[in-house]
């Protein structure tokens, strides 16, 4: 009989935030993280035996843990958090309510009464820790100081009788209480690397590793990769390629594992799934026995799309080859890969949350089950690869998604046509590997490199990495050990590819200036490790100081929940994005209260997003989106449509669309169920793609609103058709503020195969 297998890999990562020459940490993010989801996520598994799983643990991450644990770290979050409010200076204060508030609202925040209530004051004042200071008493911070703490704990530390009674208490905390959770998350943090090490003993799961630093190794071994998978992207002024370097990054990265769990790792994923037949190369003289990226690179790789129905199915064809194990062999290396069914991992990312756990747990095994019936049809073992981020998700689902997880695991074990395994385990009971004899370069996004390499930013972080290599090849022989073994560290850590993650127009968050400090300090390092003074320009900021891109066009169908909370930066990937440009001209003076507008379309939808300058403007104010369809040819659009919404006290209070064809417009009063507007921190939207699709012309298997199939997603209408959309906001009846200012933000009715083929 076929036998249905499930790799479930959770990927954890954070990056290097430590300055190795003053010892202090720029964000908290591996501290809390470790508090909160890496424990759990192991320890959950005693409870399921049968259920065996991967974890990818960076060395980096391993590194920043062992060092909370010793008690070396020295984080200035844990610092302010630790401090007696009363003693606190008016500097700290302000740093408290920066960052003590960084949090999921809903799920971290929310879950805790009198946090949610200080959240509240503070963003009463426009999240501004200056204007909101003196609203905070003593008593206040010290609540703030306790809570924020306590809401990162991992639900198993929850259970602790003391933490317990902490959380019961819910407010007016005292210096002890304060004193024994920061005591305590030393003690929790210790936990964390036994549980993986011990569970990886029993056999329940598998750990594999990721190279040291979390680089881009093909891109480490030359950015000109980055064009090999994109032609015609613009790349760096200097040619960056190590191979050595790579090299290293994955010796160093095997060595500490067995250092930490006691066994080498037979398995890598490796950074953003970033491969190529050069790093497989390497990996193959090390040892290494598998690797896994996504399924994009397997479809461009070997010539195919792997496009899904409207159930998120693929045809047997796909389905046999997505759900395998490939046997990679060129020239000298060899190596078995796993490839990731990209839509339902994403499904646990981004989809699930928004569910009932039960229901969620039984869709998900339903999905599984049916994405492999067809292979097993055929008399043929599947093999379901899912492979994601093991730690972000959890902020989006109550208490951690734990529930969630618990009902999937339990069904998991009950399932006996389903067995859940380690990638090396799935190796060896497989049967009939498929060949597979070269790689296109690329990544699990896009099958490609670009959110690293080819923006302005991206570019010019790798140059100055470019000089500061060169500069240590150059000088490094006559300086001494110790100088030399600490500027190569520093190389290392600034060949990670969080920085450039943050760089160009793709990813922002509130701490885009602490990772470009950051960035630009370790390239500082390397050149005062070796007694030099480092150059000018790594005092000047990388982000901002080129404008990015006005527009990007859409690369990707996007399909994001509608919440108005744009930290949730990976639903709205791929989506089109016009940024203004705030630089003083020659009109200095403009109000600048809309920062950037995102759109997109899949199949069904058109998705729009606006993000405001700062916080949601105090005073009352209408948004506008006007939306026009166009057909190639035509003078005038052939149908338009204008949503208004209405803001006051920074609330969404009513919203409707004019300019269906139906009499009445839709509206937040008597609304269509597929239409949607939210406002958080910013203002989304979801329509019906079939509102502005007038006149389709047909195509075979097309319907009225829809993709057609007739050739992989061609539109309803006509192959050149497009949409476009105009954001503004208006104040007292005049427009105070538009994006474009000028123009449209225009989107091409094309289908998800010719955006992923750049067509």
């Amino acid at each position: 009989m076929p036998a249905l297998r499930l790799i479930l890999l959770w990927h954890q990562h954070q990056p290097f935030y430590k300055d190795l020459v003053t010892g202090e940490y720029r964000l908290p993010w591996v501290r809390l993280h470790a508090l909160k989801d890496y424990y759990g996520m192991v320890k959950l598994l005693d409870e399921f035996p049968d259920v065996h799983q991967n974890f990818n643990l960076v060395p980096s991450l391993i590194t920043q843990i062992q060092d909370y644990v010793a008690g070396t770290a020295r984080d200035p979050f844990l610092k302010v958090a630790a401090k007696p409010a009363k003693d606190l200076t008016v500097k700290e204060r302000h740093f408290a309510l920066q960052y003590l508030f960084q949090a999921n609202t809903a799920n971290v925040i929310g879950r805790y009464p009198r946090y949610r209530e200080l959240w509240e004051r503070y963003r009463e004042h426009g999240h501004s820790a200056e204007k909101a200071e003196r609203y905070f008493q003593p008593r206040d911070l010290t609540d703030l100081q306790v809570l924020s703490q306590i809401a990162w704990f991992d639900e198993f530390f929850l259970e602790d009788e003391d933490i317990a009674a902490l959380i019961k208490k819910e407010r007016n905390y005292s210096l002890e209480d304060q004193s024994f959770v920061i005591a305590r998350e030393r003690e929790l943090l210790g936990k964390v690397l036994p549980a993986y090490a011990s569970a990886a003993k029993n056999g329940s799961i598998e750990i594999s590793a990721t190279p040291f630093y979390h680089p881009i190794l093909p891109l480490v071994c030359d950015t000109n990769a980055g064009a090999a998978s994109s032609p015609g992207l613009p790349l760096p002024q200097n040619r960056f390629r190590h191979p050595e370097d790579a090299r290293e990054q994955l010796v160093r990265a095997l060595d500490l594992h067995q250092e930490v769990f006691g066994v080498r790792p037979r398995g890598v994923w490796p950074s953003e799934g970033g491969v190529s037949d050069e790093t497989l190369a390497i990996a193959h003289s090390l040892g290494i026995k598998w690797m896994a990226t996504d399924e994009g690179v397997l479809g461009r790789s070997t010539g195919v799309f792997f496009q899904r129905d409207g159930n998120g199915r693929l045809p047997p064809h796909l389905a046999e080859r997505l759900y395998d194990i490939h046997h990679y062999e060129n020239a000298q290396a060899e190596m078995h890969m796993v490839f990731r069914d990209h839509t339902i991992s994403d499904m646990i990312g981004f989809v699930y949350s928004g569910m009932d756990p039960a229901d969620a747990a039984a869709h998900l095994l339903r999905n599984i089950k049916d994405a492999a019936q067809s292979v097993l049809a055929q008399g043929r073992d599947a093999v379901v690869s899912v492979i994601l981020d093991g730690e972000n998700a959890w902020e989006y689902y109550p208490k951690s998604g734990r529930e969630f997880l618990r009902r999937f695991y339990d069904a998991l074990q009950h399932e006996a046509s389903l067995e859940a395994v380690t990638v090396s385990e799935a190796i060896s009971r497989h049967r009939n590997l498929s060949p597979l004899k070269s790689l296109v370069p690329g990544s699990w996004i896009n099958a490609n490199f670009n959110v690293w390499i080819g923006a302005p930013e991206d570019n010019r972080a790798w140059d100055y990495l470019h000089q500061a290599r060169e500069f240590y090849a150059q000088h490094s022989a006559r300086s001494s050990e110790a100088q030399r073994k600490l500027a190569f560290e520093e190389i290392m850590i600034a060949e990670g590819s969080d920085w450039n993650w943050w760089y160009g127009p793709e990813h922002h968050s509130a701490n885009d200036r602490d990772f470009d400090e950051l960035y630009r300090k370790h390239l500082s390092n390397i050149y005062q490790a070796l007694g030099a003074t480092p150059p000018d320009y790594l005092s000047q900021p990388i982000t901002g100081g080129e404008v990015r891109p006005a527009f990007t066009p859409q690369s990707a169908y996007i399909h994001p929940r509608v919440l108005g909370d744009k930290v949730r930066y990976f639903e709205w990937m791929g989506a089109a994005i016009f940024t203004a440009d705030q630089r003083a001209g020659a009109m200095h003076g403009k109000q600048f209260l809309l920062d950037s507008v995102y759109a997109g379309i899949d199949g069904t939808f058109v998705y729009g997003r606006l993000d405001f300058a700062g916080p949601v403007p105090e005073m009352a104010f209408d948004l506008v989106v006007n939306l026009e369809s166009w057909a190639s040819g035509e003078a005038r659009p052939r149908r338009t449509l204008r949503l208004d919404a209405k803001v006051r006290d920074r609330q969404l209070t009513e919203w409707k669309v004019e300019g269906r064809e139906e009499s009445a417009p839709a509206s937040s009063n008597k609304i269509d169920e597929t239409a949607k507007a939210a406002l958080l921190r910013n203002f989304e939207f979801r329509l019906p793609l079939s509102w502005l699709l007038a006149k389709p012309v047909s195509h075979p298997g097309a319907s009225s609103g829809t993709v057609s199939q007739s050739k992989p997603g061609a539109p309803g209408i006509a192959p050149t058709s497009r949409l476009r959309l105009r954001f503004s906001l208006w104040h007292n009846r005049l427009p105070v503020d538009a994006l474009p200012v000028e123009g449209w933000i225009e989107l091409q009715l094309v289908s998800e195969w010719e955006l992923a083929a750049g067509m």
